[in-house]
């Protein structure tokens, strides 16, 4: 038996009155995750632990199988592991977003979608600026990167209060800087990154070209090193793990998950979704579980593009479910089962994620359900599903029948 975990990150989302009373799944054709849901076991799963940040690190971390409140040390640390950088006991890894800040709000927490060419020479000129002995900043992709700390406060420094950026879009930042013991160094760089970051050479060629500047690096979702059991001894299976986000990768790579990139996935609405799906079959004939994560529909969700929402969830639905689906018709005599879900709702009309609990299908290539009363994957029709998995990482023993 072969796996697939197909995951629309922030598909899920609440009626809208642009949509009269739907959802953006409900609004969307979706004839493969329709097909899926008509012929699957579908139900509504809490990826995110009560009273934990409905972050997709934690989320993620719940659907590959792993307890956040047990294991979750938090996103720096994942996206480390991404990078190739290994954490002494010492060190603390911090997000290091490029926003763009004018008049004191956060305007745009991507800087435009700055392109990984740009954003790494700042993030290298950056390093030599404010780096030290202590202090190392790492370039990763488009506006994401990271930074490292050494310090004898690791707990401390661990529980300062970072607002994500996604989450202040319009507001001013003033108001969301890190707080608690330990914060004094990291606003001190913020706050020193600004100027550097105006008076550098490719900020100012994006603004010649009308493109929003990055203009402030922004400190948060830090933490030390986690310790987790790779996946394949927790859960005897051999896997991989297709994504163009960092934090994603650095999961796969921490839990001894094979990482592959795909040529033109990019994690925003023009990636390559049939090239994940074509890769995600092909990996399958070496490895036992392949983890399929696209970023898309979360992007739109934070933007409020209502339309690339539901433009991203029907490209998931015909290039990646789609592509799946042929393949496996194709393929002839393939047993396989698979998982699509969002990891979290990411609301248009909040523009940042939520802690509810997400629908979900699980689909056996050899079984077909029947007399099912869901007629779609959306969330009225699966909520027609009594199935809830009130503990996320436990679906994963359900999907892999343990």
């Amino acid at each position: 038996m072969k796996y697939l975990v197909l995951i629309g990150d922030g598909m899920s989302d609440l009626p809208l009155k642009e949509l009269k009373g739907k959802t953006p799944l409900e609004a969307a054709n979706t004839p493969n995750l329709d097909f899926l849901a008509q012929n699957g076991i579908c139900g509504r799963v809490n990826n995110v632990p009560k009273g934990m940040t409905p972050g997709s690190d934690v989320a993620a971390m719940s659907i590959f199988g792993y307890d956040p409140a047990k294991y979750y040390t938090g996103r720096g640390p994942l996206e480390a592991a991404s990078l190739g950088v290994k954490l002494m006991k010492n060190e603390v890894a911090f997000r290091c977003n490029l926003v763009t800040v004018k008049d004191g709000k956060m305007e745009d927490f991507t800087s435009g979608h700055i392109s990984t060419k740009e954003a790494a020479v700042i993030i290298k000129d950056l390093n030599k600026k404010l780096g030290t002995k202590r202090i190392r900043f790492y370039p990763g992709l488009s506006y994401r990167h990271l930074m490292v700390v050494s310090t004898d406060e690791v707990k401390a420094m661990s529980q300062i209060d970072c607002a994500p950026p996604h989450d202040i879009t319009g507001k001013l930042v003033e108001n969301f800087l890190p707080s608690g013991p330990g914060s004094e160094l990291i606003k001190y760089l913020m706050k020193e990154s600004i100027m550097p970051l105006l008076e550098h050479p490719v900020n100012i060629k994006r603004m010649e070209k009308g493109k929003p500047p990055a203009s402030m690096i922004w400190l948060w979702g830090q933490g030390a090193a986690p310790r987790l059991e790779s996946f394949r001894k927790k859960y005897k299976r051999s896997g991989a793990v297709i994504t163009a986000v960092h934090l994603l990768k650095g999961l796969g790579h921490i839990l001894g998950l094979k990482v592959i990139n795909v040529p033109g996935a990019t994690g925003f609405l023009d990636t390559n979704y049939t090239g994940k799906a074509k890769y995600a079959l092909a990996a399958l004939k070496k490895q036992d579980i392949v983890f399929v994560h696209v970023e898309a529909p979360d992007e739109a969700g934070h933007m409020g593009d209502l339309k690339g929402k539901i433009k991203a969830i029907e490209d998931f639905d015909k290039k990646v479910i789609g592509t799946v689906l042929s393949g496996i018709t194709e393929a002839g005599d393939q047993d396989i089962r698979i998982l699509v879900l969002p990891d979290h709702p990411t609301p248009i009309a909040k523009m940042t994620h939520t802690s509810d609990p997400v629908p979900f299908v699980i689909y056996d290539s050899r079984v077909k359900c029947q007399g099912s009363k869901v007629k779609g994957f959306n969330e009225k029709e699966i909520g027609k599903s009594k199935l809830l998995i009130k503990n996320g990482h436990q679906l994963m023993g359900r999907l892999l029948g343990l």
